[in-house]
């Protein structure tokens, strides 16, 4: 599914938080969505899923205007958002989380079964502590658990907002490969992030939002590359650039993609 974004602004009460914005993601394609905190990263997201009502502009999704569509018409049609902060169910355990994330689909026995089965391929780790409560695991456990309840859905469209905050640079790593793997099986994904390095390496494409326009938008390899790009969020420090590589698929990912 494409998911186009056209000329859209959005308001905060009197605070203009989007102008203009117009952006494409393929099916196949990571696009990095950076820029300083309060550039409007979220507010982007979350127009596009529904949970904010723009000002002005469209929200297309295959060419379909659902730019007025609520939240859990879209989330039928296949955009899922993983929230900043995970937002989980903390006193409900982690499989009862992955159920959680099959609400409204009417899917259960056997089909539910299996999609959660197919995040425990993806996220080892949450197999091993599918009875424990969300609350008490680790904040990189808490982020795949987040993405693993939005991929049971099986997705067309994914929207992650900042699923590198607070986690180790191996972890960071790690999550953000699989959401490479996962687009590369034909899904959609808009990744904001602060962490321009780490999301622009796992990415097709980028786009640079200030103060709530977007100013640049290229080829990831490109802006790892450019000067002023790496003077203003990459510490200064150009990382090895490339962009998204071909890798193996993660163990479950074929289906958790594969309608």
């Amino acid at each position: 599914m494409t998911m186009t974004v056209r000329e859209l602004d959005a308001r905060h009460g009197a605070t203009q938080a989007l102008r203009a914005v117009s952006l494409d993601v393929d099916p196949g394609q990571v696009v990095a969505l950076i820029g300083a905190n309060g550039a409007g990263k979220t507010t982007l997201l979350h127009c596009v899923a529904g949970l904010h009502r723009p000002a002005a502009g469209q929200v297309l999704l295959d060419g379909t205007d659902t730019t007025a569509q609520p939240a859990h018409r879209l989330a039928r049609r296949g955009v899922c958002l993983v929230p900043a902060g995970r937002q989980l169910f903390a006193e409900l355990t982690v499989a009862e989380n992955l159920h959680m994330g099959l609400h409204g689909t009417g899917m259960r026995g056997d089909a539910a079964t299996a999609r959660t089965e197919a995040v425990f391929e993806l996220f080892p780790v949450l197999r091993e502590f599918a009875g424990r409560r969300a609350g008490l695991l680790s904040g990189g456990q808490q982020q795949m658990l987040a993405i693993g309840r939005a991929l049971v859905r099986k997705p067309r469209v994914l929207l992650l907002d900042e699923p590198s905050l607070g986690l180790a640079p191996l972890l960071v790593t790690q999550i953000l490969r699989t959401v490479a793997g996962l687009a590369r099986d034909g899904m959609a994904v808009l990744l904001a992030e602060q962490n321009a390095a780490a999301a622009l390496r796992v990415a097709d494409r980028g786009a640079v939002l200030e103060n709530g326009r977007l100013t640049r938008a290229d080829d990831a390899a490109a802006l790892l590359a450019d000067d002023d790009v790496s003077r203003h969020y990459l510490g200064a420090v150009r990382p090895e650039a490339g962009g998204r590589g071909r890798r193996e698929l993660p163990a479950g990912l074929d289906r958790l993609t594969t309608p």
